[in-house]
């Protein structure tokens, strides 16, 4: 199997590191039915490729055995923004799988993290609907899901483009990143009943980039919430 490295994963303070543990264990407790994870958020710079890439490093270090694919498509910051470095020579990701020029095992990069496994998207494209409402996506989710405890999946998010729901078809359940003051509260009701509608029940909501002087003394990163969002 090919590995990859992670160069530019942030340093997380005491409080950050507490609360991405927490939600991780409350993931957990949410039983072995959930395990295709859908990560979206309503808008851009909502954190929900920081909390995917968070919870896959978290989960692998309490034990589980967890894939990270990346499936945002057209527009991908999980090379840059954590300066991937892949294999010498040619290296293929889902956008190569969907289209049908490689097969699994060429996709699936073992990390540094152990039980941490990752799958890039390949290269960025325009017809991403077209890729990820293929047969192939599904095959994929299913081959990996008995090998695994958990599949994260980082889509783009619900509120821009439609890709994200297509994806929600295929998964057990799904966490919004809810950026601070980012998002109004009917924006992402109508994000919660879209995902519910492609049969993709919604597991909480974690609340990104809230300042400290927010709760006062305290320094909180996030919060979760278990299965609910306002009606």
């Amino acid at each position: 199997m090919n590995t990859i490295a992670f160069h530019k994963f942030p340093e997380l303070d005491y409080a950050c590191t507490e609360a991405i543990n927490t939600l991780c264990t409350n993931l957990t407790f949410t039983g072995s039915s959930y395990k295709r994870i859908l990560l979206t958020s309503v808008g851009s710079a909502e954190g929900k490729t920081f909390l995917a890439m968070e919870m896959m490093r978290t989960l692998a270090e309490l034990g589980k055995v967890v894939v990270l694919i990346d499936t945002d498509l057209r527009r991908s910051m999980i090379d840059a923004r954590y300066r991937v470095q892949y294999p010498e020579g040619a290296f293929f990701g889902i956008t190569h799988f969907l289209a049908g020029k490689c097969e699994i095992e060429d996709v699936f990069y073992a990390t540094e993290y152990k039980r941490a496994f990752f799958v890039p998207v390949g290269y960025a494209v325009s017809n991403s609907l077209a890729l990820l409402n293929s047969v192939r996506f599904g095959n994929l989710l299913e081959q990996l899901a008995p090998q695994v405890d958990y599949i994260l999946i980082d889509a783009p998010p619900v509120g821009l483009i439609v890709d994200a729901l297509e994806i929600a078809k295929s998964c057990d359940g799904a966490l919004l990143a809810v950026g601070y003051n980012a998002v109004r509260r009917r924006e992402l009701v109508d994000a919660r009943l879209q995902i519910e509608r492609a049969g993709c029940p919604i597991l909480g909501a974690v609340l990104n980039q809230v300042p400290a002087k927010a709760y006062g003394a305290r320094k909180t990163y996030g919060a979760y919430y278990p299965r609910t969002l306002p009606e």
